[in-house]
């Protein structure tokens, strides 16, 4: 099972935005994972294999745990989010 994570300042507004879409792409896809959204100071400390956040927290999400970091420039935009996650799951399969 993927680790993934959703990061954002607070850990309620656009971290549960983006978790609620992954968790999607995840199920329509048939990938077993684990979606959780997270506050920036929670997520320095989580186990992840996949990160996913607004571009504008590339600074303060790439240097955590996670393996692999996506970052996503236009939140409402589904295809655009489903494309990057979807491409950035694969090898970790």
């Amino acid at each position: 099972m993927l680790n993934i994570v959703t990061v954002c300042g607070m850990g309620f507004g656009t971290s549960l935005m983006l978790a609620m879409q992954v968790r999607d792409i995840m199920s329509e896809n048939g990938i077993d994972a684990k979606v959780d959204p997270v506050d920036l100071g929670s997520f320095k400390t989580m186990p992840a294999d996949m990160v996913v956040a607004p571009r504008d927290m590339e600074n303060q999400v790439t240097e955590g745990p996670a393996k692999v970091v996506v970052l996503i420039d236009n939140l409402v935009d589904k295809d655009e989010v489903s494309s990057k996650v979807l491409e950035a799951v694969k090898p970790l399969l």
